[in-house]
């Protein structure tokens, strides 16, 4: 009897080794795999003429969840969709590593998603055994991930180098132009909910060198309204206490997520330009979660950007041609001045390409009759102009 209770302590000590190993292991790796795949495997190819206009860009891109994953953002990866060698490969100048704290099961972009169903972020920082401090505060989600930014930044011998004031990115537009093999970073939030309900928690974010701040993402929290969020409602006190301190932190306001009402209580209120880092435009795609033309003109009035998103719920397709199809829409309406990329990648979303892939969006722009002055807007430099502006001193 001892020699069968022994044998079966150690299968079951075997077993809870064994999935452990897996849970540790191997989880998180397929995990990432499985949440953002392409539609289509590099190398990509574009035409001669759209390759040489693509190498004379300054490009950018507002929204990109690779901090989430547990890669090393310095390796060139083999699946995802961002990485510092695929950034330099693509002349990505400026990218924005988004975070995100707390994502709800069985998310919809049509709405009614309830707040306090199962957080699958939860369940990600103990599988990819982040610190115990992220296992149950959302602050410090997003704090743990700025860390590993800056930890990237550190070890990338100047390779990646963080944006936290116009002094830093005018230091960085200068040395970029006799050196192209480095990429600006700057650090956003998708959802305000890290806040944890605190406004004291602005400044230990802004301190952390967060620069960018979504007040929604797939549920309703302290602030206001998620445009996929149970209720119907605009922005709170506690909102817009929390939209007065970004502003007298330089700290951009982000309206990803929002619910219409809370989108036109934020533009009533806001004197700085504000952003929408990755959406979609209705006109081309209606469905809850992108901007209606009364929502993209408010953007252009504040002197802001919206940023086009590349994912099939934003664009109504998974190629460059639907992507540029959103961005026309969208400068037709209010402007080239007002319309960037906001790409989602590493967002548990298909992506057609992973960043190597976005000279399409060069050669589909210049397909759509886009003067080359216009490109480079788009491309890139309307959100160099929006940071010069919003950055802090």
């Amino acid at each position: 009897m001892k020699k069968v209770c022994f044998f079966l302590s150690s299968a079951i000590i075997a077993l809870i080794f064994i999935a452990a190993v897996a849970f540790f292991g191997i989880v998180p790796g397929v995990v990432a795999k499985r949440m953002n795949p392409v539609v289509s495997q590099p190398p990509y190819d574009a035409s001669e003429r759209a390759t040489k206009l693509h190498q004379k860009l300054f490009i950018a891109d507002l929204h990109a969840d690779a901090l989430l994953w547990n890669r090393n953002l310095l390796d060139h990866g083999t699946y995802g969709h961002v990485d510092i060698p695929r950034l330099l490969k693509a002349n990505v100048a400026l990218q924005a590593f988004t975070v995100v704290t707390k994502v709800p099961r069985g998310r919809r972009i049509e709405g009614g998603t309830p707040s306090d169903t199962l957080d699958l972020i939860t369940l990600l920082s103990l599988s990819q055994r982040w610190p115990v401090s992220t296992w149950t505060s959302l602050r410090e989600r997003a704090l743990y991930q700025s860390r590993r930014l800056h930890e990237t930044a550190a070890r990338s011998n100047g390779r990646l180098v963080l944006v936290k004031s116009s002094k830093d990115l005018r230091q960085f537009m200068e040395q970029r132009r006799d050196n192209s093999d480095m990429i600006g970073g700057f650090l956003g939030i998708e959802g305000a909910h890290s806040l944890e309900g605190k406004l004291d928690n602005v400044d230990v974010l802004f301190d952390a060198g967060f620069r960018m701040m979504g007040l929604t993402h797939h549920f309703d929290n302290e602030l206001g309204c998620s445009a996929h969020g149970k209720r119907w409602c605009g922005l709170s006190q506690f909102g817009k206490q929390v939209i007065q301190r970004m502003e007298e932190l330089n700290m951009i306001v982000d309206l990803a997520h929002a619910s219409p009402k809370l989108f036109d209580h934020v533009l009533d209120i806001s004197t700085r330009p504000v952003l929408v880092s990755h959406t979609g435009v209705n006109g081309t795609c209606d469905n809850t979660r992108n901007l209606s033309d009364k929502q993209i003109r408010r953007i252009a009035q504040t002197g802001g950007v919206i940023g086009i998103g590349y994912w099939k719920k934003a664009v109504c397709g998974s190629d460059a041609e639907s992507i540029a199809k959103a961005i026309r829409y969208a400068a037709d309406l209010v402007g080239p001045n007002h319309v960037a990329l906001g790409s989602d990648f590493d967002g548990a979303v298909r992506a057609p390409f992973d960043t190597t892939g976005i000279v399409l969006i060069t050669e589909a722009l210049m397909k759509h009759a886009f003067a080359e002055s216009e490109i480079r807007k788009i491309m890139g430099e309307n959100v160099f102009r929006v940071l010069k502006v919003s950055l802090p001193n």
